[in-house]
């Protein structure tokens, strides 16, 4: 989801959140945000069982957790590539488990 942040109404940097991150991808992802102009400005885990359960940190489990991440640049086109850039990296995830599993 594409969030568009302004301060004195003036659009100052545009933000993208990416929900569910697999725990594997993530060095990934911070790597290519920082190639494309990107700057990671959030991650989170959030529970999924309670909602008001937040942290900003890893925790010491953390399984039941979704990892959130919100990921920020100056050109909105950066931000679109690096969303595609994910999509594709999960579809090649996905399809290459499909092969071993068939």
């Amino acid at each position: 989801m594409l969030i568009e942040k302004y301060i004195n109404g003036l659009n100052q940097r545009n933000q993208i959140e990416f929900k569910n991150v697999s725990k594997d991808i993530i060095p990934w992802l911070e790597q290519t945000a920082g190639e494309n102009n990107c700057t990671v400005d959030k991650k989170e885990w959030k529970s999924k069982y309670n909602s008001y359960v937040i942290y900003d940190y890893e925790p010491f489990c953390s399984d039941g957790f979704e990892i959130n991440i919100t990921v920020s640049s100056h050109d909105v086109n950066y931000l679109y590539f690096l969303k595609f850039l994910y999509d594709n990296k999960l579809d090649t995830i996905e399809y290459l488990n499909n092969c071993i599993n068939n």
